[in-house]
């Protein structure tokens, strides 16, 4: 027990330089059973973390104790402010929550107005995500948020409407994949227009101890064009793949007799593909981004030379996922 006086539970469990590192490491915290926890457990969790930080571990904690509250305390809680996330913008609840809303827009792409309504709610859920997820040292206005969800929903809208009358002569399976198109576009601008305020004023960038050093708009742009690619290709394998698997499918006589569970089989299918989609997306890029300074805004390079020569070399940042 003595040599957990000294455990370091900010310490990687896994190696986030490589990309199974943090494959393992977002297996860990996205695991959705985390979101049927109450939050008197979460909160209980947070406690530990924080007195481990503070080199007080209670009296018979085993590491993997420590290693399991900080699962729920990544899982649930800011990286930047700590507070406790809502439910539904957590990444743990991209599976259960995705897995629905990505079934139903897959089964009912056929009409106008189910295909408005689906992105709406799709847009609505993923403006939720996208701003529980921010870089918090950003902040963003009320206002700010209200274009934002509206110029993604209408572009989502617009995507969709758009390609869903373009596509009425063209194969069936086209028409299947006008939500991923849409989901794609909409994904484009909701997130830059969530996290406007990185890119208008900069984000935090700090040298490898910490130590902030100022703010970049040029590495906002690169953290927010990670979590963009991140974002469509966790919802790429399901949103192009389940069509070709249901227009197969479809041609069966048993499934032709079950068309009422061809919703509910769509979305059980998008969920096994989220469940590994999810992990797989968010470590395609380092969680700390890095940036070298010669790349940097000229007046923040030269701010960083001028106080630190060449010792600092690379700035580091969270992108936000």
């Amino acid at each position: 027990m003595e040599a957990l006086k000294g455990f370091d539970i900010d310490a990687p469990r896994w190696d986030q330089s490589t990309f199974m590192g943090r494959l393992k490491h977002f297996f860990n915290i996205t695991d959705c059973r985390t979101v049927l926890l109450p939050d008197s457990r979460l909160d209980e969790a947070k406690a530990l973390v924080e007195s481990c930080r503070a080199g007080s571990v209670p009296p018979g904690t085993t590491e993997e104790q420590l290693h399991y509250a900080k699962k729920l305390y990544d899982s649930a809680f800011h990286p930047d402010t700590g507070d406790r996330m809502n439910l539904i913008g957590r990444m743990s609840f991209q599976v259960p929550g995705g897995m629905a809303i990505t079934g139903f827009m897959l089964q009912f792409y056929r009409t106008v107005p189910a295909v408005v309504f689906w992105q709406w709610v799709n847009q609505s859920f993923n403006a939720l995500v996208n701003y529980t997820n921010r870089n918090a040292a950003s902040p963003i206005t009320p206002k700010q948020i209200g274009v934002a969800y509206v110029t993604a929903t209408s572009t989502a809208l617009a995507t969709a409407v758009g390609l869903n009358l373009y596509t009425k002569k063209a194969p069936p399976l086209v028409a299947r994949w006008v939500p991923f198109a849409a989901v794609a576009a909409a994904n484009c601008v909701n997130i830059p227009m969530m996290r406007q305020q990185e890119i208008l004023n900069g984000i935090a960038v700090t040298d490898e101890d910490g130590n902030q050093l100022g703010h970049s708009r040029k590495a906002a742009v690169k953290g927010i064009t990670q979590v963009v690619i991140s974002r469509v290709t966790m919802a790429a394998p399901g949103m192009i793949i389940l069509p070709i698997i249901m227009q197969r499918l479809e041609k069966y006589r048993f499934m032709q007799k079950i068309t009422f569970l061809h919703g509910p089989l769509q979305v059980m299918m998008v969920g096994v593909f989220l469940i590994f989609m999810v992990p797989a997306a968010c470590s395609l890029f380092p969680q700390r981004c890095s940036m070298a300074v010669s790349k940097l805004e000229p007046e923040l390079r030269e701010s960083i030379i001028s106080q630190y020569g060449d010792r600092v070399s690379y700035v580091y940042f969270n992108k936000g996922l």
